[in-house]
């Protein structure tokens, strides 16, 4: 990075939005303005996210701001972790392919299927009856 200025990018998962800020730094997490163990109590969560960084030898180098919203925890750290793979494309286009190896910079689409009319749910249907 040429100088402070941060490099913003956009995550998304099922209706979850992120927007993720990378400055230099020392590694600090900030996600809606809490630490990532505060808005991630599972480890799982918490390794997803810091996936790219160090899939790119990022990590302690970067402080990372996020806002996010919408969706659930894991959609959210999905959205998280897309954003940061397309901030660091953005840092330094080497880490491109690695990043998209192991499939960071891929949009999920799978989203939730909506109800259909007459059905109780998306593809589900009532129990036949003959008689």
């Amino acid at each position: 990075m040429d100088s402070n200025q941060p490099i913003q990018a956009v995550g998304r998962r099922k209706t979850s939005v992120a927007r993720v800020f990378l400055r230099p730094g020392g590694g600090r997490w900030s996600i809606n303005g809490r630490s990532v163990e505060d808005y991630f109590p599972r480890p799982a969560h918490r390794a997803r996210i810091e996936g790219p960084l160090q899939v790119a030898d990022s990590e302690g180098e970067v402080d990372v701001v996020v806002r996010v919203n919408g969706g659930g925890l894991t959609g959210q750290a999905d959205a998280i972790r897309m954003g940061i793979a397309r901030a660091l494309v953005v840092q330094d286009e080497d880490v491109r392919p690695a990043l998209r190896e192991s499939g960071m910079l891929t949009r999920d689409a799978r989203k939730v299927e909506r109800k259909k009319p007459g059905r109780p749910k998306a593809r589900k249907r009532f129990q036949f009856s003959k008689r």
